[in-house]
């Protein structure tokens, strides 16, 4: 029986052959090399864009009423909605000191390198005296020739704000000229390192709509695979200082002045990962704000003013409030609420809380 099948399906095949050559018979065709059955899927959640197409221009005017007050500090503001573009500013292209802030571009890059294989997460960064940095952060007084792997140094860079581990990556990605060129390749243009960090002086720059534009990039999949993307939040997610932003925002939805805003925030859908800078003379932070609603943005706040200048930290938060009571819509009652309720700890308008190590600058 099984010869017989053989012969006869060998002679089907002999007398088919010249037919399914000329097309004949339509036969199943294998998928090219390049296709993929998941193609196929639905997309899921759109991953948005990095396009300001409508000014929510009552925000902008409230933002600049709130920096009119104080004619001695210079502020500047940008917030964009990646899912439908609504966007404000206030003088949002304007190149202010960075501070610590500029720790998030640099962490885009890096994150890059990775993604390209040009950098390993667990290779090694060796402690020199050019890369020491004071202030902010415990990797500098560590021994010279002392190895720190990436992943630790872009860990604490963002946690503690760390300046030694941000002066060791900057290096490792080729030195200030080129992290520049970077910086630009991004279209962040007003962001530039001239100074290794801390840079007291302010000469290091960035720009409201640069900062929250590097949030984006990562956010919207343009520059990042899926796993360097996944790092990149991890890392952020991990920021001791919550007193600009997330105090904000929290006091625009609620009313409420607690420290840390955490839990609140996520008691109202709300999720914020930020990077502050602060070098006494100006103060900044950029953030991702996921909304209650599903949607994300990006924001950032930047100002110049007199040397710790309590000021300047509360027109961040001010501002920062604004945007979110126009982001952010909260049944009336349950803002009432939320506003009679009593303060938890104190205000975050405060120095950050205890545990911070004692004259740094995150």
């Amino acid at each position: 029986m099984g010869i017989g099948l053989g012969v006869i399906t060998g002679t089907a095949l002999k007398l088919l052959a010249p037919r399914l050559a000329s097309g004949a018979i339509n036969a199943p065709r294998a998928l090219p090399a390049t296709a993929s059955p998941l193609q196929a899927l639905p997309q899921g959640l759109p991953l948005g864009r990095f396009e300001p197409h409508l000014e929510l221009t009552g925000l902008s005017q409230a933002w600049a009423r709130l920096a009119a007050v104080h004619r001695d500090l210079k502020a500047t503001g940008f917030v964009l909605v990646l899912d439908d573009g609504r966007f404000a500013q206030l003088r949002s292209t304007d190149p202010m000191p960075a501070a610590s802030s500029i720790k998030t571009p640099v962490l885009l890059a890096a994150m890059e390198d990775l993604d390209h294989g040009l950098l390993r997460w667990n290779e090694p960064l060796t402690l020199t005296k050019e890369v020491v940095g004071g202030g902010a952060g415990w990797m500098g007084g560590s021994p010279l020739g002392t190895r720190f792997p990436v992943y630790e140094a872009a860990a604490e860079m963002i946690r503690v704000s760390d300046n030694t581990a941000t002066n060791l990556l900057i290096k490792r990605l080729g030195g200030k000229a080129k992290v520049d060129a970077r910086f630009r390749s991004l279209g962040l243009p007003a962001t530039k390192v001239n100074n290794w960090l801390p840079d007291l002086g302010g000469t290091n720059t960035s720009s409201s709509r640069d900062l929250a534009r590097t949030i984006a990039l990562v956010e919207t999949g343009e520059r990042l695979s899926p796993r360097a993307r996944d790092l990149f939040r991890e890392v952020l997610g991990r920021t001791v200082t919550r007193t600009l932003i997330p105090a904000g925002v929290l006091r625009g939805v609620t009313g409420s002045s607690t420290y840390p805003p955490d839990g609140e925030l996520r008691a109202k859908g709300i999720t914020v990962l930020n990077k502050t800078g602060d070098i006494g003379i100006a103060y900044a932070d950029g953030a991702l704000i996921e909304l209650p609603s599903g949607q994300r943005a990006v924001a950032a706040f930047m100002v110049k003013g007199p040397f710790n200048d309590p000021r300047s930290t509360e027109l961040i938060r001010s501002m920062a409030a604004e945007m979110s009571r126009v982001l952010i819509k909260e049944p009336a009652a349950a803002t009432k609420a939320a506003e009679a309720k009593p303060a938890l700890s104190r205000d975050p308008g405060s120095r950050p809380p205890a545990g911070a190590a004692a004259g740094t600058r995150p």
